[in-house]
């Protein structure tokens, strides 16, 4: 039986909360505690590896994202915006002090772009990337995200991102379900979007190297 990833994510978990002295538990919840950066980054590492490279496909990279765009989605998590199963349970044993450094961290290792599984799919998602779509008022993602996917510190890097996360986020942004978006640019944008698009976007994007040439 095939695990979902917060099974992954908690199993991994599981074995490093009890090693890790920054994880305080009291009457079962958990507690910040500020650890030193190494420490903290096996938190991390269970579910986006080392070098923020997750090969968990419905897990985020991590790596070469903006710092200023981490400390937001950290800070967002923390106060319940931005809400996830797996996050919800990682964020509260993580003091909002650490957040620059594991940022900055991240910010710096380099993004393994992936390869498209659907060369088919992957052609109509650049379509939708580069030009967008008319008949649904769709922007080209390029627009905010850059040619290249690289992004800039309001709107992240997508190049090379996993696929299976990518799709997901869009879906959740179409649904409501996520919602701290810049002045909602990212929810009116996937509600114009159908499943197939979402699905060829993503696919496009996994391909994208997320820096200049």
């Amino acid at each position: 039986m095939r695990l979902t990833p917060h099974q992954i994510c908690r199993s991994r978990l599981a074995g490093i909360a009890f090693l890790l002295p920054g994880i305080l538990l009291s009457h079962g919840v958990a507690q910040a505690q500020a650890v030193p950066l190494a420490e903290r980054l096996q938190l991390c590492a269970g579910c986006h590896n080392p070098d923020g490279n997750s090969i968990i496909l419905e897990n985020p990279k991590l790596s070469g994202l903006d710092a200023g765009y981490i400390v937001r989605q950290l800070r967002d998590f923390k106060s319940g915006i931005r809400k996830s199963p797996v996050m919800s349970t990682i964020i509260p044993m993580v003091d909002e002090k650490e957040f620059p450094a594991l940022a900055e961290f991240f910010s710096k290792q380099q993004r393994k772009p992936g390869v498209a599984v659907d060369a088919k799919r992957a052609a109509q998602g650049k379509e939708i990337y580069d030009e967008g779509i008319d008949s649904s008022a769709v922007p080209a993602c390029s627009g905010c995200h850059n040619d290249d996917g690289s992004g800039t510190d309001k709107y992240p890097r997508i190049g090379g991102q996993n696929s299976a996360y990518v799709i997901q986020q869009l879906m959740n942004f179409k649904s409501g379900e996520r919602a701290n978006d810049v002045k909602a640019v990212m929810r009116a944008v996937a509600k114009r979007m159908n499943e197939k698009d979402i699905r060829a976007v993503a696919e496009y994007m996994v391909t994208l190297k997320g820096e200049p040439e």
